[in-house]
């Protein structure tokens, strides 16, 4: 079984750590691609904020490993 992960603002992701998603708050552009870039290959599923998304571009979103999800705005 893979890992969740969630990238985003520090308030839209933090409670995800209680149910053990690993939390990478990231609130500024280059954070939000860094953050992206440092997931590991255990990595199967990435929740993303509205405004992460945007940061990360199409590209990352649209890809199928690790598979996307953004939160509703």
């Amino acid at each position: 079984m893979g890992q969740v992960a969630a990238i985003g603002e520090r308030v839209r992701v933090a409670g995800l750590s209680l149910a053990g998603v690993k939390v990478l708050v990231a609130e500024e552009p280059e954070a939000v691609r860094r953050a992206w870039r440092s997931l590991s290959g255990e990595v199967t599923l990435v929740i993303v904020t509205p405004a992460a998304a945007e940061m990360l571009g199409r590209t990352a979103l649209e890809s199928t490993r690790p598979l996307t999800a953004v939160m509703p705005a």
